[in-house]
């Protein structure tokens, strides 16, 4: 199976004034994420504003990215539903266009029981030959996924990891110590990476990471080479530009601070709006403060 890679970057999804997806400057986009020192991008997810996208349009930003990278990176396709039916559809269909892996969020809204949530992600692995990479994000979901349900759903074969984005070290530490072998964490939120990774975690799925792609993978890296001083002193200087980037409803603070620094992606789409002008204020302020790995 393909290494998925460290350092993803869950990919805004770029639209012109009129609010159509912008699919050449998604490709630039894409290209400069990698030249900025990330190992693959997760597209059309919920940096990628999936809650606003048709299946349509995530089959052919998925295409029309998967066009230009090539064999340069793993493409990640988000294909979560708060229906299992519909989340294997669109698992089966990003595996006819190609890709090395999708992500599968637990179920929304529904507020599935623990039972619901391993049979959900069993449907899903069962549809695919896919690796299959779990999203556990409460905040956004209501319902947690449990360390023994994560646990016994890396049982899977082709469960491969979980984007673990609840916050708790102690459930990050359990499943570490009782999944199977090889099972990957990958954080799901930026703040979280240090921490996650240096428990034993594998990687992150970032947002940050559009911007400081290359000092987020050098803070990893440090941790994986026993250098933890150097790594939290990384990771206490990115806090405040990760506080920042979520100081509005994501993903309309790193938008805003893409088109400040030149590469053009748009707004978000309704119901989320651009940062305000104190918020957008902010951004910037924090920006200067920082050196901006992507290049436009």
């Amino acid at each position: 199976m393909k290494k998925l890679g460290r350092v993803l970057t869950a990919m805004v999804t770029p639209f012109t004034e009129s609010g159509e997806v912008d699919y050449e400057q998604a490709k630039k986009l894409a290209l400069a994420l990698l030249d900025s020192g990330n190992d693959g991008l997760v597209l059309a997810a919920t940096t990628g504003e999936a809650p606003t996208l048709t299946w349509d349009e995530e089959m052919r930003l998925i295409n029309e990215v998967k066009s230009v990278v090539g064999d340069r990176c793993t493409i990640v396709a988000y294909t979560g539903s708060n229906s299992t039916a519909e989340a294997v559809e669109a698992t089966c269909g990003v595996e006819k266009i190609g890709v090395d892996a999708c992500l599968s969020v637990v179920p929304y809204y529904n507020k599935p029981n623990q039972e619901g949530i391993y049979r959900h992600f069993k449907a899903v692995a069962e549809s695919t030959s896919l690796p299959v990479i779990m999203y556990n994000i409460p905040s956004r979901v209501i319902v947690n996924m449990t360390p023994e349900t994560i646990i016994r759903l890396s049982q899977i074969d082709n469960i491969v990891g979980v984007k673990e984005a609840n916050g708790d070290m102690a459930h990050v530490a359990q499943v570490i110590s009782n999944a199977r072998e090889g099972f990957c964490i990958w954080s799901g939120n930026d703040n979280d990476t240090f921490l996650i990774m240096a428990l034993g975690g594998y990687g992150t799925i970032g947002v940050a990471t559009h911007l400081v792609g290359r000092q987020i993978k050098e803070m990893m890296d440090s941790v994986l080479e026993n250098d933890v001083v150097k790594a939290a002193a990384i990771q206490r200087r990115l806090v405040p530009l990760v506080n920042v980037l979520f100081i509005q409803p994501n993903p309309g603070p790193v938008k805003y601070a893409l088109n400040h620094i030149g590469m053009r992606v748009g707004g978000p789409r309704l119901p989320l709006v651009p940062p305000d002008e104190k918020s957008a204020d902010r951004i910037i302020e924090e920006l200067e403060k920082h050196t901006i790995d992507l290049k436009v």
